[in-house]
């Protein structure tokens, strides 16, 4: 028996203990707005919020993930806010990825 609390965090302990004890219901999150779009370093995609309980509140109700398969061993995504901009840290050792997305994959992604 599971018991759902305030915030969407559904308790149900159980006896394996590779299973969280917490975990929200299928209707928490974002889903996927008008589908995937394919770019020339992976895709990007609109997520739209779910309407149910915040965990921290204030959050965005539109999201854009975008996606690089920048080699067959690394995948790059960033989720940012399309309606207001923010401050980024940059990274001297972190540059843009100009390339086109890598093939043959050794990982698989699902959204």
């Amino acid at each position: 028996q599971s018991l759902c609390a305030l915030r969407g965090c559904c308790w149900s302990p159980q006896s394996d203990t590779s299973v969280p004890w917490c975990s929200f219901s299928s209707n928490h999150g974002y889903k996927v707005d008008g589908g995937l779009r394919t770019t020339q370093e992976g895709f990007q995609a609109t997520l739209t919020r779910l309407s149910s309980p915040s965990l921290f509140g204030n959050d965005i109700n539109t999201v854009l993930l975008t996606a690089e398969y920048q080699t067959q061993n690394r995948f790059r995504f960033k989720l940012t806010d399309p309606k207001t901009r923010r401050f980024e840290v940059p990274h001297e050792h972190v540059g843009t990825f100009s390339g086109l997305a890598a093939s043959n994959l050794k990982y698989k992604v699902d959204v």
